[in-house]
């Protein structure tokens, strides 16, 4: 698993995108196409039409940091292929890294305290 940002944004783009760009090309695609800024912190995640490949676009304030992530057998989980991304939880986005279906992650909203008794 790789570490993100604290507090990093982190956006699905739903729709399928030309594999052979870099992060240039993929930065440019995450302004014109989802209107993100990709010098901003936030992470930006990628597929390809196979689905078994990922690209994972985030600014580190010293560059443009792609990582790149191909399954051994199965593909990753995605939404309907709609225009625009799907904002992702640190949990979720840690299913899809991993090759488990993200969408039945569910992150803890709320932490009970103990009750002490009177």
């Amino acid at each position: 698993m790789i570490a993100l940002p604290s507090g990093a944004r982190i956006l699905l783009a739903t729709q399928p995108v030309d594999f052979r760009k870099g992060a240039h090309g993929l930065a440019a695609l995450a302004a014109e196409v989802l209107g993100q800024d990709p010098f901003s912190g936030t992470v930006i995640v990628f597929r390809c039409k196979r689905s078994d490949r990922i690209k994972v676009l985030v600014w580190d304030a010293s560059g443009l940091v792609l990582i790149w992530k191909q399954l051994e057998s199965g593909t990753f989980r995605w939404p309907p292929i709609v225009g625009g991304a799907v904002r992702m939880t640190p949990v979720e986005f840690a299913a899809l890294f991993d090759g488990v279906d993200w969408t039945r992650v569910q992150s803890t909203k709320l932490i009970p305290r103990p009750s002490v008794p009177a």
